[in-house]
C-alpha cells in the first residue's frame, strides 16, 4: 500500500484516513480532543464512548464502521493524484468493548489488522467473528497479516476467560469475611466483573469515571459507587499496590486480585511499597520433566491450580483479554498468511511471529529472532520513559525500545511494499 493512504492506531500526520481498533490508551497516544487532521474510522461502541474520553472533539470527524459490511474509501495517490479505492470491515475482536479488526483490499491486495483481540476457540462470539472474516475472505489470500503478538511464545498458556472467571469467584467466596479488590484499567474486563456479580449476587464498587463507563456500556444496576452497598471493589490497577492492601488490612481483613494474563512475580518490596511485577521468561514454564524424562505440560482447567498467590493479600489469576499461544496459533492456520507482522513486543518474547508461525504461511518466509534494537512492530510495542522511535523495513513499521514496566503501543503506517 501506497504511503500517505491509511494509518491504524497511529497519530502523525501524513494520511488521509486513520482507524482506531480500540480505545485503550495504548492505542490513541498522540490523539487528543483537538485532532482535525482526517476522519477516524471505528466502530459503533468506540464512537459512543468516545466523547467521555476525548471531551470536546470534533465528533463529525467520526465514521462508524458497522461490523460484517465492506466500506469503501476514495482516497488519492499521494505520487500519481490519481483515484485509490480501499475497502475495509471491521470485525469484532472481542478484546474490550467496541475492539474490532480492519480487513483491508484493493489493488494492493489483503490486509488484515488484528488490532489487540482474543479469539477462544469455543465462544459463540468468536465462532461468529470467525465466519463472518472467512466469508469477507472468501478466495482471497491475506497478504499481510499484522498480528497481535502480545503472547506469542509457548510459555504463555491460560485458561479461556470464562474458566478464570469462575477462579476469581471461588476466591471470592472461598473469602467470605474479606473485602475485595480487583485491579482493573478504565476499559476492558467488564465480562469478568458481570460473572462475579451474578455468580455471587452482590454488586461491585467502581470508580466515578467507570461508573460511567458501564453506564455508557448498558450497565445501570450492577456497579456502585456506594462502598457500603458490596465488599467487592474494582480500582484503577495503578493504585494496586502492596501499601494499599496493607492499609486496608488495617481497617478490615481485605485482598486483591490482578486479572491478567501475564504470570506475576513479587520482586523484594522497595520504599514506596508498590507490588513490583515483572514477566517470567526462560524461568516460567508450564511444562514438566516427566518420570520417563519426556515432557508433559500441565493444562489450565476450572480448579485453582493455575491461581498464584505472589503475597498474602495478593492472588493473580490468568483472565486475558489477549490471545494464548495456542489460540494465535489457531488463529494463523485459519486466515493462512502469505506474511505476518507482530504489533507488539515484549521482553520476553523478542521473536518475529515467523519464528514459531512461518511454517503455517502460504509462502516460506525466513524466520528470526529480533535483536534487542529492533523489538516492536505494527500497532504496539511496549515503552517506558525512553521512547526511540526507529523506522525499518520494506512496510514502514516505526519501532520502539521496550520495557516491562510500562506498555504504550506507537502505532502502524502502511507504507509503499
Amino acid at each position: 500500500m501506497e504511503k500517505g493512504l491509511i494509518s491504524v492506531d497511529r497519530w502523525a500526520e501524513g494520511s488521509q484516513a486513520y482507524f482506531l481498533t480500540n480505545l485503550h490508551t495504548d492505542h490513541t497516544q498522540g490523539l487528543s480532543s483537538t485532532w482535525a487532521m482526517a476522519p477516524i474510522f471505528c466502530s459503533r461502541v468506540t464512537a459512543k464512548l468516545f466523547p467521555f474520553k476525548f471531551p470536546n472533539f470534533n465528533l463529525s470527524l467520526l465514521r462508524v464502521l458497522d461490523l460484517g459490511s465492506w466500506h469503501s474509501l476514495s482516497l488519492i495517490s499521494p505520487s500519481t493524484g490519481s483515484k485509490v479505492t480501499v475497502q475495509v470491515m471491521a470485525i469484532d475482536a472481542y478484546h474490550c468493548p467496541g475492539a474490532v479488526m480492519f480487513l483491508f483490499r484493493g489493488e494492493f491486495g489483503c490486509m488484515l489488522n488484528t488490532g489487540d483481540f482474543r479469539w477462544e476457540k469455543n465462544c459463540e462470539r468468536a465462532k461468529l467473528a470467525k465466519g463472518m472474516l472467512l466469508n469477507a475472505l472468501k478466495d482471497d489470500a491475506v497478504d499481510v497479516l499484522y498480528l497481535d503478538n502480545t503472547y506469542c511464545n509457548p510459555t504463555f498458556q491460560f485458561p479461556p476467560r470464562e474458566v478464570a472467571a469462575k477462579q476469581v469467584a471461588d476466591i471470592i467466596s472461598s473469602h467470605p469475611d474479606h473485602d475485595i479488590v480487583i485491579g482493573i484499567d478504565t476499559l476492558g474486563k467488564e465480562d469478568l466483573l458481570l460473572h462475579i456479580s451474578n455468580a455471587l449476587n452482590i454488586k461491585i464498587w467502581v470508580w466515578p469515571e467507570r461508573l460511567q463507563t458501564m453506564h455508557l456500556l448498558g450497565f445501570h444496576d450492577i456497579f456502585t459507587t456506594d462502598t457500603s452497598l458490596t465488599r467487592v471493589r474494582a480500582i484503577p490497577r495503578y493504585s494496586f499496590s502492596i501499601n494499599t492492601l496493607e492499609g486496608l488490612n488495617r481497617m478490615h481483613p481485605t485482598i486483591g486480585i490482578i486479572p491478567s494474563g501475564l504470570p506475576w512475580v513479587v520482586k523484594p518490596f522497595e520504599g514506596n511499597g508498590k507490588l513490583f511485577h515483572s514477566l517470567l521468561t526462560s524461568g516460567y514454564n508450564r511444562s514438566k520433566v516427566s518420570s520417563k524424562g519426556g515432557k508433559q505440560n500441565d493444562k489450565s482447567n476450572g480448579n485453582l491450580e493455575s491461581v498464584k498467590r505472589f503475597h498474602k493479600y495478593v492472588y493473580s489469576v490468568q483472565y486475558s483479554d489477549h490471545s494464548s499461544y495456542l489460540e494465535i496459533e489457531e488463529f494463523i492456520k485459519l486466515v493462512q498468511p502469505t506474511s505476518i507482522k507482530g504489533i507488539v513486543s515484549s521482553s520476553s518474547c523478542n521473536v518475529d511471529p515467523f519464528y514459531y508461525f512461518g511454517r503455517i504461511c502460504g509462502i516460506n518466509q525466513p524466520s528470526q529472532k529480533l535483536d534487542n534494537e529492533h523489538q516492536t512492530f505494527g500497532t504496539g510495542g511496549y515503552t517506558g520513559i525512553e521512547k526511540k522511535r526507529k523506522k525499518v523495513g520494506r512496510l514502514g513499521f516505526y519501532l520502539s525500545r521496550v520495557t516491562v514496566m510500562r506498555r504504550g503501543r506507537k502505532g502502524i503506517k502502511l507504507d509503499e511494499n
